[in-house]
């Protein structure tokens, strides 16, 4: 083989050069286009075809191709993104994490939330592969916070702002710009260490270029020239990475003139059709497995797989004969376009999600409007309506994405209903607002009477404008928040001052209660150490006739009316471990009044009394309804809500004390009717 090379030599010589005056040519044109994007998805993809700036322009083939991948546009789109894909990868092999790192659902995601995220990307991955995740949490990040600073500009300027004076100081978006800053230092930082390295790889690949061309002019021994053509291979394969944007051009550049080497130069044909066989041999493994990853349920997976194929295809395996090459393309570009077809398919699936979701943010949108045209005009049911708004938006970032063409519509829809809603409950709070201030100026007005009498001797008097201006206060509504606090405290200091004064002055007079008081300390020590002995009734009786101790002893001084509430709080203790239910322990506690009030036959003190139980009734009632009116605002609340526990607390609390003082009525009408019977049978003796 050999020697017919060489007898066959300026035959040769001759082809060759008219080859190389042909590469000449199609370098210039290489240098001008880098071919049209058709030309780009297939030249760049495999060596085989013949599709390139290069020679044969004119070549049936080369026009056949052109003619498929004018019909099949949209396959060629996916061999263009693979293509680009691929560049990626190579130009730096961390650059493939980006396929394993899961993109979450931004748009679901709150301002805090996408933070976090950001920080543990920048922080826990490899910042050349988050480039995607990262633009997709900052757009996500700068819709929600355009969104939130529109409504709290129109809060400002509901509350008498000015716009050009508005300012907001967002730690959320302090803590986004930090992170954000982090990632484009260390992406700079990657990017600036990459290039020097990148640019000199080029060279030396554009460099190895050179020599590979220059090989078909050199007369030398064809084995010599063959052992050069494989070190070249073994210094392309050992150049590294370079640029993605040269990549693909650089390597249809090596492979066009890897086969002018094969086509042109007299090479030891049993070398080269060895060479021929094993990369068809390979292509042919490479063309299996992507017919096989049609199985791949995971299709994502499935054309990652596919893109690491058409790496290899263009990077590890070098051409085939002549005769196999478009049979063996074909075959590959067929399965791409398989799996072409089959995204295809998914993205026509998630194109019909995307419209049903479209329909739920739309139902929302309405929703939201419905709310913003009736806003209540008292603040609990306000509240529940911000509630409710705040539901909506969180339904709407949870309802998922949207068709692309709408996405700009949809989200001006929602921030334009949202805006609405704020809107109208600004204007609600800017009136209350007003309403607060001049229940802030009554109030003022009562603080100013408590401290002008504060100080009066006029006992008489002045206690009734006191007890009227408390009554006063009580009915007026809220006022500020920045100023309540405050003003009850100065309020009901003034208050204090005045009645404590006033029980000073009757404490005086009051020795009796002093006198009192230390008795019922006695008796309250002798209480405290009682110990029950397990016998109920002797228990019982022994712990009546404290109360009977205690009640014998009368009032004590005013400041130490609290010792009321010790005793009875030991009694309350008893009872419980005696299983005494606490309306049968109050029956107890009045037994013993109920033995004074007949001892004492004064009618007019049991009138008192009676009016007094019919009076906390009645106030008990009201009380009761209240409760039970307030409930009405809770329907919406699940019963588990503690304020909703606290409504029914107080509701079984008010029944109970009702049931109390019937019972204590009862009581006392049985005594009363006891003491007329017994009035009229000493009557009857006397007669």
């Amino acid at each position: 083989m050999l020697e017919a090379n060489e007898e066959n030599k300026e035959e040769k010589i001759t082809e060759t050069a008219a080859a190389e005056n042909e590469v000449k040519q199609n370098d210039a044109v290489e240098e001008k286009t880098t071919a049209t994007p058709i030309e780009n998805s297939t030249a760049e993809t495999t060596e085989e075809s013949s599709v390139e700036p290069v020679a044969e322009a004119t070549d049936e083939k080369s026009d056949a191709i052109e003619s498929e991948a004018t019909t099949k546009e949209s396959a060629d789109d996916v061999l263009e993104e693979i293509d680009e894909s691929v560049a990626e990868d190579a130009e730096d092999t961390d650059n493939q994490q980006r396929h394993e790192i899961p993109e979450l659902d931004y748009h679901a995601m709150s301002m805090e939330n996408l933070v976090g995220e950001l920080q543990r990307l920048v922080r826990n991955e490899k910042v050349q592969a988050i480039k995607k995740h990262v633009d997709g949490i900052k757009h996500e990040f700068d819709l929600k916070f355009q969104e939130f600073l529109e409504h709290k500009k129109e809060e400002f300027i509901s509350n008498g702002g000015s716009e050009i004076d508005f300012r907001y100081n967002s730690v959320t978006k302090r803590q986004f710009n930090e992170v954000y800053q982090d990632y484009r230092e260390k992406r700079n930082s990657y990017h600036k260490s990459l290039e020097k390295n990148l640019k000199e790889n080029l060279a030396n690949r554009l460099s190895i270029i050179e020599q590979l061309k220059g090989l078909i002019n050199v007369e030398e021994d064809i084995n010599t020239t063959y052992k050069n053509f494989r070190e070249l291979q073994q210094n392309w394969s050992n150049a590294g990475p370079i640029p993605r944007t040269h990549y693909n051009d650089v390597w249809r550049t090596y492979h066009h003139h890897i086969e002018i080497f094969y086509d042109f130069l007299h090479l030891n044909r049993e070398l080269r059709d060895l060479d021929f066989k094993h990369n068809l041999e390979e292509k042919q493994k490479l063309v299996a497995r992507a017919e096989s990853l049609v199985e791949i349920k995971d299709l994502g997976q499935a054309f990652r797989e596919l893109q690491v194929l058409h790496k290899l295809w263009k990077e590890e395996i070098g051409p085939v004969a002549k005769e196999h090459r478009e049979e063996i393309w074909e075959r590959f570009s067929n399965a791409t376009k398989a799996m072409h077809q089959r995204r295809q398919d998914y993205y026509k699936e998630l194109d019909a999600v995307y419209e049903e979701n479209l329909i739920k943010k739309k139902a929302i949108i309405a929703d939201i409007a419905k709310v913003s045209h009736n806003v209540a005009n008292n603040h609990k049911v306000l509240q529940q309506q911000i509630k409710q708004i705040d539901a909506l938006r969180d339904a709407f970032f949870n309802a998922g994405k949207v068709p692309q063409k709408v996405n700009e519509k949809t989200w001006a829809e929602f921030k334009e209903a949202v805006r609405g809603f704020n809107k109208n409950k600004n204007s609600f709070y800017k009136n209350l607002k007003k309403e607060q201030q001049d229940n802030l100026s009554k109030k003022r007005e009562l603080l100013n009477i408590a401290v002008s009498l504060k100080d009066s001797e006029e006992w008489d008097t002045a206690t009734q404008e006191m007890k009227r201006i408390q009554g006063e206060w009580k009915k007026i509504g809220h006022v500020p928040r920045r100023y309540s606090d405050k003003l009850w405290k100065d309020f009901k200091t003034a208050c204090n001052h005045y009645f404590d004064r006033l029980h000073a002055s009757k404490n005086t007079e009051r020795k009796e209660e002093t006198v009192n008081l230390d008795k019922k300390i006695a008796c309250l020590e002798k209480l405290k150490a009682f110990k029950l002995t397990g016998e109920r009734d002797s228990d019982l009786a022994q712990i009546k006739a404290f109360i009977e101790e205690w009640k014998s002893y009368g009032r004590v001084p005013f400041k130490r009316k609290n010792i009321n509430q010790k005793f009875n709080t030991i009694l309350d203790a008893l009872f419980k471990k005696l299983d005494i239910s606490r309306q049968e322990s109050e029956l107890l506690k009045y037994g013993n009044k109920i033995k004074q009030l007949a001892n004492a036959d004064n009618d007019s003190a049991i009138s008192k009394e009676r009016t007094f139980i019919r009076r906390k009734i009645s106030e008990s009632k009201t009380e009761l309804r209240q409760l039970e009116n307030n409930m009405q605002f809770f329907s919406n609340a699940s019963e588990d809500s503690p304020i909703v526990q606290n409504v029914i607390k107080n509701i079984e609390t008010h029944k109970e004390a009702i049931e109390t003082w019937k019972a204590k009525l009862k009581k006392l009408n049985i005594m009363e009717n006891q003491l007329i019977r017994d009035a009229e049978e000493a009557i009857d003796e006397e007669e």
